[in-house]
């Protein structure tokens, strides 16, 4: 029997709850309509638990998909045999998440709001919820596992998803399960299949989960209007221009709309003030790359490392693979962070996630490089 078949009630509860194994217990599944949550909430049910479904509304606006979301969530629950409820967080989500979102934008960041959600909307009001209906612990269908309290990576490297939980505190991660973290995503869908659960084939969901399918320009405009400039390069040559500054990234090669000879440009900077959008030549030029950089805001999932320097691996971009660093001072929640080999488009704004091996240690928001061009 391969690992994807549906396992016995024993084996799942064993996978499902870590190391409390023999106790059937009250577990709250965030429900989003996808499979992932759905095939958690199947495999908690297989276990034996008393399950409870709730839905998050997060946005409020004719066009977003909740609607048809919610009713795959019925669909599932009706299929699964378990209740389920709905709670509107639309509030918490623009008081929190969006509103910080715009206001990074307009500052010529390039913000992340997912790890935003998981820190202010689901690992806080959300499951505080939860634990408000009497939950012994809350599910999600993230892809990471903990062992003995720690933050581990998920099993499938493609769908990892611990570098936009590196901001949950041990006590609330000792009270959630990730019922779904030791499985590949083809194995998720497998057992979705066989347990007839309607969301089996399902697309997974990508992109801002706001903007979701729209152009991201188009929605953007709503809140911030566009304001063209100028595209120079690190010598103040102007090359062309951009529709708007808070629509590039660093490192972004593609909308440029400017060319010529010799190699593509790249983003390298931006000058927010002058409205300036600055670019490089070649994939290799030296200002695409950082050596150090200082990060602020860092959250540890259990304590900040007692010593530095102190070695070990990070992520400065999601779906990047490991790379090597030295944490060289933690001083309150600044961090001076150096990289043996250079890295590629360092940018403000976004996560370092640290790791040691498997585990996820914790992050902080990057807040510039120390190499300049």
């Amino acid at each position: 029997m391969s690992r994807a078949q549906v396992k016995t009630n024993f084996h799942t509860l064993k996978k499902c709850s870590q190391a409390v194994y023999y106790l059937i217990m009250k577990i709250v599944i965030g429900l989003s309509g996808g499979v992932d949550s759905a095939v958690s909430a199947y495999l908690l049910k297989q276990a034996g638990h008393e399950v409870i479904a709730l839905f998050m509304k997060n946005w409020d606006e004719e066009d977003c998909p909740a609607a048809k979301e919610f009713e795959d969530v019925v669909r599932i629950c009706d299929v699964l045999d378990i209740p389920y409820y709905s709670v509107n967080f639309v509030k918490e989500y623009w008081d929190a998440v969006f509103s910080h979102f715009l206001d990074e934008l307009k500052l010529g960041y390039t913000p992340n709001p997912d790890i935003l959600c998981n820190r202010e909307i689901k690992f806080n009001v959300f499951f505080n919820k939860a634990m408000e209906l009497g939950a012994d612990f809350l599910a999600t269908g993230h892809y990471c596992q903990t062992k003995e309290g720690h933050l581990l990576k998920g099993a499938d490297p493609g769908k990892d998803q611990s570098y936009f939980l590196y901001t949950i505190k041990k006590n609330i991660l000792k009270k959630t399960l990730f019922p779904i973290g030791s499985y590949l995503k083809s194995e998720v869908r497998e057992i979705a299949k066989k347990a007839n659960l309607p969301v089996f084939d399902k697309k997974d969901s990508t992109g801002i989960c706001f903007i979701g399918k729209r152009n991201f320009k188009d929605f953007i405009q709503k809140y911030i209007p566009a304001k063209v400039g100028e595209i120079i390069d690190s010598e103040g040559n102007v090359l062309g221009t951009h529709e708007g500054a808070i629509y590039y990234t660093i490192g972004q090669r593609k909308g440029l709309g400017i060319g010529g000879p010799g190699d593509a440009y790249f983003v390298v900077g931006k000058d927010i003030e002058k409205n300036h959008l600055i670019v490089a030549q070649g994939t290799e030029h030296p200002a695409l790359f950082s050596d150090r950089l200082t990060a602020t805001e860092a959250s540890w999932v259990h304590e900040a490392p007692l010593k530095t320097p102190y070695h070990c691996r990070c992520k400065i971009r999601y779906r990047q693979e490991d790379r090597p660093c030295v944490i060289e001072n933690i001083e309150n929640d600044l961090l001076t962070v150096s990289f043996p080999d250079k890295q590629r488009a360092v940018t403000p704004r976004q996560s370092i996630v640290f790791y040691d091996q498997n585990r996820c240690l914790g992050g902080a928001m990057i807040l510039k490089t120390l190499s300049s061009f």
